[in-house]
């Protein structure tokens, strides 16, 4: 039995005229027929009894006609939920982001419009650091990951620019130029730095190490944090100083100022990385948004 079988039947039990039915399903009359014949010889009843001004269901064929509607309801259901699923309209994306990154409002912002925009797709939301990101990305745990974006590409991986952000100190309270809103950073020197380890972050690690070399100086190395939230608690706790991207601003802890750096153009780029050649229409759509808002932010 195919669908074909109980479109045509359910045509003729609406029509009960088979003239009438054949018209309606565009074919002709003879084939209809014979379908129908075909259908109730291989469910061995009939399904019509036959009058003078057309057909009228059988006891086997009102019967048959519950089950027949819900079967065809269910095709037309399955066929829409495997369209909307193809166009990326259903099923779930997941994402991923560093510590960092979940503070930048473009990211936030993405988010908001992909779920205005599809409603239907659940979203799973998982923060690690830049390698552990990249491994999930690679092993399809992730679909898509904001990350920052340093000088190599792993093989496989496709980043979309999504931002530059500048640096920004974070000192405590009692450090003696914590009162000064720009503080040249080679008057940090002797400071230690409270950073992430280079193998969980190496973007973020890079940038301010680099930073403090170009100012003439080689950082010295304090404290590790397991995350970048702990790096301003620590500096809170007098551990030393460091850099952060300024969105991180965001986080108000007691014992900690913020400040420009003088004289310093230091940035940070946050990118949404994907698989290379990606043909999942959810991941697509989510890529689409992210160069949308891009593009309109640079004009």
């Amino acid at each position: 039995m195919e669908l074909r079988h109980i479109r045509y039947f359910l045509a003729v039990a609406e029509e009960r005229n088979v003239t009438r039915a054949a018209e309606k399903l565009g074919i002709g009359q003879p084939p209809l027929s014979q379908q129908i014949h075909a259908l109730e010889d291989e469910l061995g009843v009939r399904l019509f009894r036959r009058t003078g001004h057309g057909v009228l269901l059988t006891e086997a064929g009102e019967a048959f006609a519950v089950d027949a509607k819900r079967l065809l309801d269910d095709a037309r259901h399955a066929i829409k939920s495997a369209q909307s699923a193809g166009r990326g309209e259903t099923g779930q994306l997941n994402i991923g982001f560093t510590g960092s990154a979940a503070f930048n409002p473009v990211v936030s912002n993405l988010i908001r419009q992909y779920r205005q925009s599809y409603p239907a797709v659940s979203l799973t939301l998982a923060e690690g650091n830049t390698a552990q990101l990249l491994a999930y990305l690679d092993d399809g745990r992730l679909d898509v990951a904001f990350v920052r974006l340093g000088s190599q590409s792993p093989a496989g991986v496709a980043f979309h620019h999504i931002a530059v952000e500048p640096m920004r100190l974070v000192l405590p309270t009692t450090h003696p130029l914590a009162k000064r809103r720009k503080i040249p950073l080679i008057a940090l020197a002797k400071d230690p730095f409270v950073l992430l380890p280079r193998d969980a972050s190496p973007t973020l690690h890079d940038v301010i190490v680099g930073a403090c070399r170009d100012a003439g100086f080689e950082p010295v190395m304090g404290q590790q944090a397991p995350q970048l939230s702990s790096v301003v608690n620590l500096v809170a706790a007098e551990f030393g100083v460091s850099l952060v991207p300024a969105s991180v601003c965001q986080i108000q802890v007691e014992g900690v100022v913020y400040a420009d750096v003088l004289r310093g153009n230091i940035s940070i780029r946050l990118a949404l990385a994907s698989r290379k050649n990606t043909s999942i229409a959810k991941t697509a759509n989510f890529l689409a948004i992210a160069d949308h808002l891009t593009a309109t932010s640079r004009t």
